[in-house]
């Protein structure tokens, strides 16, 4: 697992330029998803998805740590995980790396095997880190060649990338792939008797800004071949506010052209270092017999903007640059290919219970992607519903997104709807074109009922505010005069 990983950063997606030879083949082996999104575009509601099977809604988890803003801070004690079902099973369960579930709450209270990574960042100052590197003979943590924007007051901005005063094979990510490969050594014994079957992730703090990568990976890329993402034509004329103010909080317009392509530069560099060390983990699995027994998922918890509609990180606007992610899955025996059916991160709890032959709960959010990888075409839903519930502050959002149009619910400000035909780079908010009534209709409507059948209260604020069709209930939720609202 990656963390704020662009899509067309992959070979195996259509990238011209970035290289990502190792998550290539593994595509070519498997079933790459054409249309996989993130139930939301940032990181602890995400990661607490992948683990639970719920929406951020149902499991409450809606912020980061870092920026909460009086959300809960951790899963209730009673949340049923992945890891636990599977331990309760027979299974080993080990986790290498970025866990950024809760605050207190660590992996190990969920049934796995790890050392505890909790934050957003890679943890340079970790023991277990600072040992590896001492042990290796290699040299400590040190960054310079900073990019930074300005902030409105004259401040220095965030920090966005940095070159890395170490070789590869100090960095961080290279030492995430080492402690990989010696878990997966170590389940190897009990796999291969076919007596203790294991579930490990392998979870990445990259290619999350900042951008930090030795010298290799800092210029791998020209800028000079970067083409700007065309979505910096953006001018918030139609968009709600909060977009330019998260712009003007990321510094975007302060800095010039040239550091913006060096930025993406940068970026791609992170990305390719991080394929290599996903090369080691899928030929150790080689080398220790596993390949053959052993399935192989590929994701990341939401996006990035990289300079996309002149903004960075990840925030509250649902654009496809950070909610469609890449996710490719290999199973042993099943067929390569590439489908389209519109799945989702949250879909990966099932396909993890499929795997191992444990019972699905109905009443979670998630649905097995085996049939698909089989080869097998399932009915299955033609849209997919996404939420946002903040970062940095709070805001309410839910997105539904087809093959064609986008529908964006922002009760605060204005809606959007776009046609992603004529308009893939999300410019021109069209939700009060006349030209495009039926179709926004159609999807209000749809989201709405959506929301109501999956109990997301948000479908409250759609009552009065937008146009949902015939309602068959009092939204007013007064509880005094249901009859006369009906018979009205």
């Amino acid at each position: 697992m990656t963390d704020q990983h662009r899509v067309d950063t992959l070979g195996c997606y259509g990238s011209p330029i970035c290289r990502t030879p190792n998550l290539d083949a593994l595509a070519a082996s498997g079933t790459r998803f054409e249309n996989w999104f993130t139930p939301t575009a940032i990181c602890t509601p995400a990661r607490a998805s992948l683990f639970t099977g719920a929406a951020p809604f149902r499991h409450k988890l809606l912020a980061n740590h870092e920026r909460n803003v009086g959300y809960i801070e951790d899963l209730p004690e009673d949340q049923w995980t992945v890891p636990e079902d599977l331990r309760a099973h027979g299974y080993e369960c080990g986790l290498v790396g970025k866990w950024h579930v809760g605050e207190e709450r660590t992996a190990a209270d969920f049934g796995f095997e790890a050392e505890h990574h909790p934050g957003w960042h890679n943890a340079v100052d970790h023991p277990d880190y600072l040992t590896w590197l001492a042990e290796r003979g290699h040299p400590p943590y040190s960054i310079s060649d900073r990019i930074r924007g300005t902030f409105p007051n004259g401040e220095v901005g965030n920090l966005m990338a940095a070159r890395l005063q170490q070789p590869v094979e100090a960095t961080f990510e290279h030492y995430l792939a080492d402690r990989t490969i010696e878990m997966l050594t170590r389940y190897a014994e009990g796999a291969s008797s076919g007596e203790t079957p294991f579930f490990v992730v392998s979870s990445f703090s990259g290619p999350h800004l900042p951008y930090v990568v030795p010298d290799e990976y800092f210029d791998l890329y020209d800028p000079a071949d970067v083409e700007l993402p065309r979505s910096v034509a953006e001018d918030f004329a139609d968009k709600p506010p909060v977009q330019q103010n998260y712009s003007r909080h990321w510094a975007f317009d302060t800095l010039t052209e040239e550091e913006s392509r060096k930025l993406i530069a940068v970026y791609w560099g992170y990305v390719t270092m991080i394929d290599r060390e996903f090369g080691r983990i899928l030929a150790a699995l080689d080398e220790l017999g596993l390949t053959d027994t052993t399935a192989v998922a590929f994701s990341s918890d939401h996006g990035e903007f990289t300079g996309a509609h002149r903004l960075h990180d990840k925030g509250p606007a649902m654009y496809d640059d950070i909610y469609r992610t890449g996710g490719i899955l290999r199973v042993p025996g099943c067929p390569s290919q590439v489908r389209g059916e519109f799945v989702s991160l949250l879909d990966l709890p099932a396909t993890f219970l499929d795997l191992a032959g444990r019972p699905t709960d109905p009443a979670i959010d998630s649905r097995s992607l085996l049939p698909i990888v089989r080869g097998e075409h399932p009915q299955w839903d033609e849209k997919v519903l996404c939420e946002f519930h903040g970062h940095h502050f709070p805001i309410a959002q839910r997105m539904l997104r087809g093959s064609r149009y986008k529908l964006v619910v922002n009760p605060e400000s204005r809606n959007e709807f776009y046609d992603l035909v004529e308009d893939p780079d999300e410019l021109t908010n069209r939700f009060e074109d006349p030209l495009l009534e039926q179709p926004r209709r159609g999807m209000l409507a749809d989201l709405y009922e959506r929301l109501r059948e999956r109990g997301d209260n948000f479908y409250h604020w759609m009552s009065s505010m937008d146009a949902v069709g015939h309602l068959d209930h009092d939204p007013t939720m007064s509880g005094l005069d249901e009859s006369s609202y009906r018979a009205g």
